[in-house]
């Protein structure tokens, strides 16, 4: 079991550098993954996300509170009206945007309803 959560870990880790660097991709949500996956099979690495400058700050903050920062709260819920603009641009069917806005909308009122760091 060991050997599947360091695998889901890792994954989950390369899925957030892949967020890092593209804006429409989410960072945290697979750093949280990954933190929940080496908890299971690496305390090492576990401490070590934890304790990065740039992403254990918000790890930690969403951990001890589930709070999250004002400026990824925008910019989450800009990302997903854009999504859904581009939906609208492409002419897809009114049931998958309607479907996506609906889902979407859902995932804004939660995130908006966190506290704040």
């Amino acid at each position: 079991m060991r050997l599947i959560y360091l695998t889901i870990g890792w994954i989950a880790v390369g899925c957030a550098v892949v967020g890092a660097v593209l804006p429409i991709v989410p960072t945290v949500p697979f750093l949280l993954v990954a933190l929940w996956a080496f908890s299971r099979s690496s305390e090492r690495l576990r401490q070590r996300l934890l304790a990065d400058p740039t992403f254990g700050p918000d790890i930690r903050h969403w951990q001890e509170r589930g709070a999250i920062r004002r400026p990824a709260k925008v910019m989450a819920i800009v990302a997903m009206a854009g999504s859904v603009a581009i939906g609208l641009l492409m002419h897809l069917p009114a049931l998958a945007i309607t479907a996506q806005a609906i889902v979407l909308s859902a995932v804004s009122l939660f995130i908006v309803t966190r506290p704040e760091t």
